[in-house]
């Protein structure tokens, strides 16, 4: 899953979140490869998600011209690194990293396809 977390990081640095397929690829893999620091920041963020599909929950579209992450993926990127300030009852805050559950991949019901003869 760390590595569906790092094409979210990719495609959010881009202007208008999109990147062909082959940026993608070469920018994913400088991450990938650049150091333990990256892989295991990776890691901590996809132990909070574990069953993360970029693709089933529309974080990111893939048509002809390359990737785009969208407004969800992004507010989704946003929320996971985003601890939760937890004030206890004698006045002292903390920081609290929550468990994210990803939502259900979006599924069409009822659509019918006519074939041309």
């Amino acid at each position: 899953m760390s590595f569906q977390i790092t094409i979210l990081k990719v495609l959010a640095g881009h202007p208008e979140g999109r990147a062909s397929l082959d940026d993608v690829r070469r920018e994913v893999g400088i991450l990938m490869s650049s150091g333990a620091d990256w892989t295991e920041r990776m890691k901590r963020l996809a132990a909070r998600v574990p069953d993360l599909d970029v693709f089933g929950s529309r974080f990111v579209l893939r048509d002809d011209a390359g990737w785009q992450i969208t407004d969800a993926g992004r507010a989704f990127v946003v929320s996971l690194e985003t601890p939760i300030r937890v004030t206890s009852d004698n006045g002292q805050t903390s920081e609290v990293i929550v468990m994210l559950a990803s939502p259900p991949p979006m599924r069409l019901i009822g659509i019918r396809t006519r074939r041309s003869a």
